[in-house]
């Protein structure tokens, strides 16, 4: 099934300050509907982006390049007739609808409220209420009031494309917000995990909070490449599984080089060396080590140093063997490994069409890329 996201950032209110609507501000260098669009842009599952702006807005849009990334559609004067807006351009099975304002949303959630609706009609990120909640007037307490069952909603709110289109089309203007449209329309809308995170942008306080977030974040990527000539063998490990083949790989340890150049992007976004440096080949103690020794050392730097290993990708070259059947266990062994959720590894494999060392089937080549994240 395919997916589109509609960003709604066409609203004018400048309660957050500034002379500028909020989400044409700049925090931290780019605008707050940038950041957003990124968030979308960059995620595997999201096959397009409608980006609903003022009619006012669309130079300002095409001038950041907005209109490469993304379709363009103007609102209306209020929210419910932006959503409508973009749903009419959105040309995919499932949407999520996202406010422009919530621009620190973090990337797990598209995948919660996706997973969601594979088995319901609509579903939204929140947040239990677990404060006291009150009643008042004249800025005196006049009452509590019951928070049991009570959620703070967030976004992207994830609907089947038709039928929330629909729903829209027969509620008109008013919602407050599109679970209120599917609600009305007798929608179930199932509740998944928000984040404090995937906070809205309203008042001033909230960029303040939105720079410090930012500034507090630190993200590395790392890059590795390894190359192991074919020699005597009936086998290969390649990212930690025993693959049958004609050859096996020579080197100083098992010769595993996904491993090994999935090691060195790790050391590599650590700004830490490489594997030569850790384990010199010099060593005889290495002679012939299982590459999980090598993998789960560079991770556990990274955890001891605060960081976390959010995404690891691995790609595999060469002519044969054929890798492809076996790519779901290499990301379930360098996962483990790794001690981190296997969703966030990917290996995949290519060949290079015969030219080169690779091509003449005389060895194999990996490269990585690794991403670290600290708080």
């Amino acid at each position: 099934m395919t997916t589109a996201a509609v960003i709604v950032a066409a609203g004018r209110g400048l309660r957050a300050g500034g002379c500028l609507p909020k989400q044409w501000r700049r925090l931290a260098g780019r605008t707050v509907v940038e950041r957003t669009l990124a968030i979308f842009d960059a995620h595997p599952r999201v096959d397009g982006i409608v980006l609903v702006v003022a009619e006012d807005d669309l130079d300002r849009a095409r001038a950041l390049g907005l209109d490469r990334r993304a379709t363009l559609v103007t609102g209306g004067a209020e929210r419910s007739a932006s959503v409508l807006a973009g749903l009419a351009a959105v040309d995919a099975d499932r949407v999520l609808i996202h406010d422009a304002a919530r621009c620190g949303l973090p990337p797990e959630i598209i995948d919660r409220v996706l997973g969601a609706l594979d088995t319901a009609p609509a579903a939204a990120p929140a947040l239990a209420v677990t404060d006291a909640l009150w009643t008042g007037a004249d800025g005196k307490v006049t009452g509590l009031q019951d928070r049991s069952g009570l959620w703070r909603a967030q976004t992207p709110q994830g609907f089947h494309t038709a039928a929330i289109r629909a729903a829209h089309q027969a509620h008109g203007p008013g919602a407050a917000d599109d679970v209120a449209v599917a609600l009305a329309a007798g929608l179930d809308v199932a509740i998944v995990p928000g984040d404090e995170r995937n906070f809205k942008i309203t008042e001033p306080g909230d960029f303040a909070r939105a720079e410090r977030e930012l500034a507090a974040m630190d993200v590395r990527t790392g890059n590795g490449y390894d190359v192991h000539r074919f020699g005597d063998g009936d086998h290969v490990m390649l990212c930690g599984v025993k693959v049958p083949h004609g050859r096996g790989l020579q080197g100083h340890s098992d010769a595993d080089v996904g491993m090994h150049a999935l090691t060195d992007a790790i050391y590599g976004a650590l700004a830490a060396g490489d594997i030569g440096r850790h384990f010199p080949p010099s060593d005889q103690q290495w002679k012939g080590a299982d590459s999980r020794v090598f993998l789960a050392h560079a991770a556990g730097l990274a955890r001891d140093g605060g960081w976390r290993l959010t995404h690891a990708d691995v790609t595999l070259v060469c002519e044969r063997p054929k890798v492809g059947h076996h790519a779901d266990a290499m990301r379930a062994a360098l996962a483990e490994v790794m001690g981190i959720e296997v969703e966030r590894v990917s290996v995949k494999a290519t060949t290079s069409e015969r030219l080169g060392f690779t091509g003449r089937e005389e060895g194999i080549a990996a490269l990585a890329t690794a991403t670290l994240v600290r708080p």
